[in-house]
């Protein structure tokens, strides 16, 4: 015998009575942010103008702000490391580099 599982559904009856499912597992998280209303519109026409998803659209953001944040706190740690070997500036690393 075979057995199909379905992964969990999320029921949320909207505004105008229309049934909204939402299908996960357990490997995603939800977090729920707000947006002032130009945010909101931004992020709407872009994702209407992509094909992509408000979501898709917001998870890709936030990894990039992440991936900033990790390189700002990396780069932190290493400047005094960069400094003794007297790397003062971008251009004195990218110098060296190239």
């Amino acid at each position: 015998m075979v057995q199909i599982v379905f992964p969990p559904v999320s029921k949320i009856l909207l505004d105008n009575y229309s049934l909204c499912i939402t299908m996960y597992d357990m490997k995603t998280s939800i977090i729920s942010i707000r947006l002032d209303e130009d945010l909101d519109k931004l992020l709407t026409d872009i994702s209407r103008e992509s094909g992509r998803s408000r979501s898709e659209i917001a998870r890709e953001a936030l990894r990039r702000q992440l991936s900033v944040s990790q390189f700002e706190t990396l780069r932190k740690r290493s400047m005094p490391f960069a400094e003794a070997r007297g790397y003062l500036t971008d251009e004195d690393i990218f110098n060296e580099v190239s």
